[in-house]
């Protein structure tokens, strides 16, 4: 062995104990993953974006190493499989923004094609699955809060500052003089049982970074470049460049924001032109809200449909296979008898609505709005079922979600087709 790079002193104090013969070899070069993501923190709010995270919401990336202790095997627990459902459940849609950084080896042990099956169910719900190798680090970074187990990930997150929750956390597979036994020892573990909300909003105001991490996992940030080189050259007997060492930096990720094509029941109260709103999974009882069921158009199940008070999709203005806007929002009126209103969603802060009772209308977001606009398409649909009525000019709802205020224009653009009642009764 030639060199066997360590990140810090700590590490080389282990070495001596339990391999002294590999000392002579072993270089402190601090850790470059983490000097990357170092240099990349002033590119959060990038990255955020990258994901198709609002402004206000909470990004929570679930992290899994690849052994069976870990989040994603949970040696038979089925941590994971059963966690997903139920943060789509319990987790507003429009408050929290949900991804998944599982291992490499995940990845490559069971296939991609099995890893998204597995998961679909969770994507169509809004869980977004992070490319393994390029884009975990933006993804830490961008990050309110990390619930994972002892691997690596949660251990860079703690060493950011990032809050992190362990929901799988073997301390067995450990050494247990090692800081990452520390950090799995002192970091706060997820309750099974407990309100999933309240545990991540407690993990936030009550957070304090661990020292460990940021203590342990490098001796030299923001110079591993070149420490590293200046011992691959002299292993090569060759000069090294008077050039400064450096490392790539992090490129910004693809756009990906989430996609909800699994149904959401939509809960309101409607307070003059305020609109408070959260769409979650699931239907639980909620006492002084109105409750109707928002179906994506690419539902999974076609019965969802035929159910649906709101169905929805997302395309540009004028894609030449849906037709406009109008023309979509009229066939799915047309084809759906039961539904009420059909959004069609044209950008991030923007939509077209057609309803039955007040025809087509445009939604549009203010600056200080940032929610998504099938939200803004459901604040409408409760307003004018409460009896509010649109001025020719426009009228400005302010739909509130538990992250803010969002003001929205909602702008008549032509008379109705025909009423809610006479199309529920097929006439």
């Amino acid at each position: 062995m030639d060199a066997l790079v360590l990140s810090h002193p700590e590490q080389l104090e282990r070495l001596r104990r339990v391999c002294p013969e590999a000392e002579d070899a072993a270089v402190l070069a601090g850790d470059p993953c983490f000097d990357r993501m170092l240099a990349a923190r002033p590119y959060r709010e990038r990255y955020r974006r990258a994901l198709g995270t609002r402004r206000g919401q909470r990004l929570v990336v679930l992290n899994s190493t690849w052994n069976p202790e870990g989040l994603f095997g949970s040696a038979g627990q089925d941590v994971l499989p059963g966690l997903l459902p139920r943060l789509a459940a319990e987790l507003p849609a429009d408050d929290y923004r949900l991804a998944a950084v599982l291992h490499p080896n995940i990845w490559y042990g069971h296939g991609p094609g099995q890893i998204r099956a597995w998961l679909d169910q969770a994507g169509r719900r809004g869980l977004t699955l992070i490319d393994p190798v390029h884009a975990w680090r933006q993804a830490l970074l961008a990050s309110d809060i990390v619930l994972g187990d002892f691997g690596a990930v949660s251990y860079y997150a703690s060493a950011l500052g990032i809050p992190v929750l362990l929901a799988s956390a073997a301390q067995d597979r450990l050494d247990p003089e090692a800081p990452l036994a520390a950090f799995v020892r002192d970091a706060p573990r997820l309750d099974p049982h407990g309100s999933l909300p309240d545990q991540l909003e407690d993990l936030l105001a009550r957070h304090r970074p661990l020292a460990g991490p940021a203590a342990f996992t490098t001796s030299a940030p923001n110079a591993s470049a070149a420490l590293l080189r200046r011992r691959f050259y002299a292993l090569m007997d060759l000069p090294e460049p008077t050039a400064p060492a450096l490392l790539e930096p992090l490129p910004l990720p693809p756009y990906t924001p989430p996609r909800h094509t699994a149904p959401l029941y939509a809960r309101t109260r409607v307070r003059g032109d305020d609109v408070l709103i959260e769409r979650s999974a699931e239907h639980p009882y909620d006492a002084g809200r109105e409750t109707h069921l928002v179906v994506h158009e690419d539902t999974r199940d076609p019965g969802d449909l035929a159910t649906a008070d709101v169905i929805v999709r997302e395309g540009p203005p004028d894609d030449p296979r849906l037709g406009s806007p109008e023309e979509w929002t009229a066939e799915v009126l047309g084809r759906h008898p039961h539904c009420a209103a059909a959004v069609y969603v044209s950008g991030p802060d923007r939509c077209t609505v057609r309803t039955r009772d007040h025809g087509v209308i445009r939604l549009s977001a203010g600056t200080e709005a940032d929610a998504a606009p099938a939200a803004y398409a459901s604040s409408l649909y409760a307003w004018l079922e409460a009896g509010g009525t649109l001025s020719p000019d426009g009228t400005v709802l302010r739909v509130r979600t538990a992250r803010g205020v969002h003001p929205v224009t909602a702008e008549p653009v032509n008379a109705p087709v025909r009423s809610a009642s006479a199309a529920r009764r097929g006439t």
